[in-house]
């Protein structure tokens, strides 16, 4: 893993950590909406979830595209694959060595050799 992308993933955990952005993700999976849209759930100002958008951005978890006068808001699906390959990466390592553990608790302990 680059620096860069070290910086990208910290960027975006970073960005997850607050619960108003997590709910725009989760708001968003469900498809592209506009501030407003996003806004209406939360008591905090327009600006407030614009701040929010703009940190999803940054982060790279979030795209605007222009249509008209409306400015949607698009989940970066790419990013947030990132993101569970690097936790699934760290998961499967962990997962062997559970395993591993299995397979030693398992045997009779009649047939392990004395060290």
């Amino acid at each position: 893993m680059t620096q860069d992308d070290d910086e990208r993933l910290d960027r975006a955990f970073l960005a997850l950590a607050d619960p108003v952005r997590r709910q725009i993700v989760a708001r968003l999976s469900r498809g592209p909406a506009g501030v407003n849209e996003l806004a209406e759930p939360h008591a905090i100002s327009l600006q407030a979830v614009s701040k929010h958008i703009h940190v999803l951005e940054q982060a790279g978890l979030v795209t605007r595209t222009r249509d008209a006068q409306r400015r949607p808001v698009h989940l970066a699906p790419e990013a947030l694959e990132r993101l569970t390959a690097w936790i699934d990466h760290y998961r499967l390592v962990h997962e062997r060595r559970f395993r591993s553990l299995d397979a030693l608790l398992a045997q009779d302990p009649a047939q392990q050799e004395d060290p």
